[in-house]
């Protein structure tokens, strides 16, 4: 019955949103854009690296990993990135910050699969130092948005010598003319212990901090997002304490870094549910100039979690829980262990 129902509703939204992409992507419909960030949940190929820790996820594997579960995957990551912009009626998302991607070439294979395919995404991505070989990555629609640069720029701990976790990707552009900076993050994990762990992503969050203030003294203004998987709350000291966000827009100034999603985690929306417990780890971060009334191009107008039905459990001890791939080693079919993150910008009126 599950499958019956996903099968109709991906009819039904591909006929409605077709048409409003359509309108959208001609500047006919509305000024408002869309920007997201998602965990896609180890989207790895099928092919066993041996330069990686990713014998898990073959065919040979404990999660038995094959084409088709892998084309499943994909065709599920795809309608999801789909809807995250179609619900806000902005059409498919101008950009999204992708973390857990194996490769180039399953990111590369996510937007080939409809209804992305017809979208035009490009793809940066940089393999990074994790060992478990999974990265993050930027697609975007290169009809909006004008990459002007990009890099990845690695995390090392001073007295962790053979700490090896996941790079910052940096990009820079331009949306519809407007100076633009990119950061997707996953930050180290909590594996070890929230207590335990929390140094190496406050150590993340002095770097992205760091990064930040080096493109507000270069270039003033310059509006930034930043966005990924922290692995830890608004609220926590990573965020709060490293990497400086404001949370209170009334408290904000120029070169501050507004957290809008804090609002939504006091309200009790959270991205991933652990134990009866939500936890709003998937974020998006943006600087004060993107707040600023008055700007002529675009300004933050939104944020939210995308909680559509298809991408929670229905039923079962975990209904209302995120629809994942797997729960240990069983395999449900799902889309990920975390929703999408997502802000909405829209632009002044000339």
């Amino acid at each position: 019955m599950r499958k019956q129902n996903g099968i109709i509703l991906i009819l039904l939204l591909l006929l409605t949103f077709f048409f409003t992409d359509q309108a959208i992507s001609q500047g006919k419909k509305n000024n408002n854009i869309t920007i997201g960030f998602y965990n896609v949940e180890n989207l790895f190929d099928t092919i066993d690296d041996p330069v990686t820790d990713d014998q898990e996820f073959t065919p040979s594997g404990s999660g038995k990993w094959d084409s088709g579960r892998y084309k499943i995957k994909l065709e599920h990551l795809a309608e999801a990135i789909f809807v995250i912009g179609n619900e806000q009626m902005t059409g498919a998302p101008v950009m999204v910050g992708l973390a857990e991607v194996e490769n180039k070439q399953v990111v590369e294979d996510l937007v080939s699969t409809p209804p992305l395919a017809k979208m035009g995404y490009k793809i940066i991505h940089y393999d990074s130092p994790d060992k478990r070989g999974i990265d993050v990555a930027l697609i975007y629609r290169s009809s909006l948005f004008k990459v002007t640069g990009s890099k990845a720029i690695p995390l090392r701990i001073e007295d962790k010598p053979d700490f090896f976790t996941r790079d910052i990707l940096q990009v820079s552009g331009t949306l519809d003319g407007q100076p633009l900076v990119i950061m997707v993050n996953h930050w180290p994990s909590r594996t070890k212990g929230e207590k335990e762990s929390a140094p190496l992503r406050n150590a993340a969050g002095d770097l992205c901090r760091s990064l930040f203030d080096s493109i507000q003294k270069e270039k003033p203004g310059t509006a930034v997002i930043i966005m990924g998987d922290f692995n830890d709350d608004p609220i926590n000291e990573s965020l709060m304490d490293h990497l400086k966000t404001i949370v209170m827009q009334d408290s904000l100034k120029k070169r501050d870094l507004f957290n809008p999603m804090w609002a939504l985690f006091e309200d009790g929306v959270g991205s991933l549910a652990y134990k009866g417990k939500w936890n709003l780890f998937d974020q998006i971060i943006i600087s004060s100039s993107l707040m600023e009334k008055g700007n002529k191009r675009y300004q933050f107008y939104k944020a939210g979690v995308l909680k559509s039905k298809m991408l929670l459990e229905q039923e079962g001890q975990y209904a209302g829980y995120p629809f994942r791939s797997y729960a240990g080693s069983t395999y449900l079919g799902g889309y990920s262990d975390h929703l999408p993150a997502f802000i909405s910008l829209v632009r002044n009126p000339k």
